[in-house]
Parts: C-alpha cells; sequence; structure tokens
C-alpha cells in the first residue's frame, strides 16, 4: 500500500471504524450490526467517507476469513449510501492558454497537466533528464505525494511507468525551464526549492483562476487533476483516438465501446505520437520563454 493511501486509511480506522469496532470480537461482529453501523455514519457523513470507513472494516474481516477465523465475511453485502460522482470539468484550448498565461513562471507545468495529460505527483517529480528533447518525449516512473507534511517519493499510480508525447509548444517551455540545470535537477521547484506543494484550495490555484473567471465568465473552477480531463477532451477533439488518450492518461478503460476493441499493444503505441501533432491544432498559442522560469 502506498504511504498516501495507508495515511487515509489510518486516519479512518482512529477516527470512525475503531471506535465503533475496536473493543469488538471478530466472531461477534453481525452483518446487521455493520449495516447499523453504515445507517448511522451516512446520517453524518457523506458517501465517500462512508466507503472507506465501510472498506477498512471489510478489509480486515477479510483477512479474518483468510486466517480461518471466520467463515464468511459478516460485512460483505451491506447495502452502501450512493456515490454521485462530481461532474467532470474540461477547459477549451483558449481556457487553457489562458491559464497557462495566468501561472506565469509556472507555465510549463500547466501545459504538462493540461496538454500531456500528467497528475500533479507525476509532474512535479519531473526531471531534467525525464525529458527527451528531440524525440518530444516525457519518461514518466516516479511520484511524488505529501504525507503529514513530508514528501514521499514512489512510484506510478499504476506501477508502470509510461512514455507520454507533447506537442512541440509544450517541450519549448519545458526547455526554457530546463535552461542552466543539472540532468538531476528538478523541472520545478518551489519557491525556497524542493518540491512544489499541493495547489490550495478548490482550484488549480485560486488567484490564477479567479483572473480568469474575470476574463470569461464561462471559465469554471479547475482543479489540478482536473486538466487531465482538458488533456483528454483537447486530443478527442483534435481526433485522436480515444484508445490511444486511454494509453497516454494510463487509464483503466476508455468509453465503454472501446474496452473490448481488440487493438493490439505495438498498434497503439506507433499511433501516440500523432496524438501531439493534432493537439498543436486546436488553438493554443506558442510558449512566451519571457514568463517561463522554475522560480517565483
Amino acid at each position: 500500500m502506498k504511504p498516501s493511501s495507508f495515511h487515509a486509511c489510518d486516519s479512518v480506522w482512529r477516527n470512525r471504524v475503531a471506535p465503533r469496532w475496536a473493543d469488538v470480537r471478530i466472531a461477534d461482529v453481525r452483518y446487521t450490526d455493520v449495516a447499523a453501523w453504515v445507517a448511522e455514519l451516512s446520517a453524518v457523513r457523506g458517501p465517500s467517507l462512508v466507503r472507506v470507513a465501510y472498506s477498512v472494516l471489510a478489509r480486515i474481516l477479510d483477512d479474518a476469513m483468510k486466517d480461518r477465523m471466520l467463515a464468511a465475511n459478516p460485512a460483505r453485502g451491506v447495502k452502501l449510501p450512493k456515490q454521485t460522482p462530481p461532474p467532470n470539468v474540461y477547459l477549451t484550448a483558449a481556457q487553457l492558454d489562458m491559464l497557462a498565461d495566468e501561472a506565469g513562471p509556472y507555465r510549463s507545468l500547466v501545459l504538462l497537466l493540461g496538454v500531456g495529460g500528467l497528475r500533479w505527483g507525476e509532474a512535479i517529480a519531473l526531471r531534467v533528464c525525464d525529458a527527451d528533447f528531440l524525440r518530444r518525449r516525457i519518461e514518466l516512473h516516479r511520484n511524488v505525494v505529501r504525507v503529514r507534511s513530508q514528501f514521499v517519493v514512489g512510484s506510478l499510480k499504476s506501477h508502470k511507468n509510461r512514455t507520454v508525447v507533447v506537442p512541440a509548444f509544450v517541450m519549448d517551455a519545458l526547455a526554457a525551464s530546463a535552461a542552466g540545470k543539472g540532468r538531476e535537477d528538478l523541472l520545478g521547484t518551489a519557491r525556497y526549492g524542493g518540491y512544489l506543494r499541493p495547489p490550495g484550495g478548490e482550484s488549480c490555484s485560486p488567484a490564477q483562476v479567479a483572473r480568469c473567471q474575470a476574463a470569461d465568465e464561462t471559465f469554471p473552477r479547475v482543479t489540478a487533476h482536473a486538466q487531465r480531463h482538458a488533456a483528454a477532451s483537447l486530443a478527442i477533439s483534435a481526433g485522436s483516438n480515444p484508445k490511444v488518450v486511454q494509453r497516454m492518461l494510463r487509464h483503466a478503460n476508455g468509453p465503454r465501446r472501446w474496452t473490448c476493441t481488440p487493438i493490439c499493444s505495438s498498434v497503439i503505441w506507433t499511433r501516440l505520437p500523432k496524438v501531439c501533432p493534432n493537439v498543436s491544432t486546436v488553438g493554443l498559442s506558442a510558449p512566451r520563454p519571457e514568463n517561463v522560469s522554475t522560480t517565483q
């Protein structure tokens, strides 16, 4: 289990699960008791937290089954509250370009998120040696998360390395960020060095998004992660194969009609470079070198 996942589960155990179940013998856990606990928790907490708390308890009981302490898991089958997925937020090419301009010295980072489809932890973990400037490729094999005020470097979410091909204007912005740095230096750094902290508030950067919304009333409240949606929508709008976009983002599944399409992995790989020239045609402007640096 990754450190961030362990921290989340540990917090839920201490605050939600242990107060009710820590003193209960495993053999005394009943389905009806678990169902009543889930109902009580659902009355005061959101579906997401209830599901995580239930999962922690259910997995503990799963382990008890594997140890032959239980014949069946009494928590399995309990009805959980439905969780409505949040609406996806998409940026147009013009809006992404506007946000990149507002990012100032971090324009290259915004373009990586909104065009390359990188996750935040993948983007801030990039070092100069991870960028192939001639072939316009980014090698991803590290992810950085912040756990209890400490940065932890680990593998990617999928535990599989991947390569992302980006348009020339994104690579030009990265090249400006890498100027004067060594191969092992971070491409983007915080004000006083080191890894960048996660964006604050509910938006990529509240001040940047607010300025964009003042200039464009249709500009949505966007998170750093939501820029992956922009990357996918821009690529597909430019005519890219959804299965190729799925490979670019390293999503487990693409649209339903693509999940069963027998496309050979090698064929998908040969089509990856075609995504980036297509994205270059949807309206993003060239980078502004004078605004690109790696420190604030």
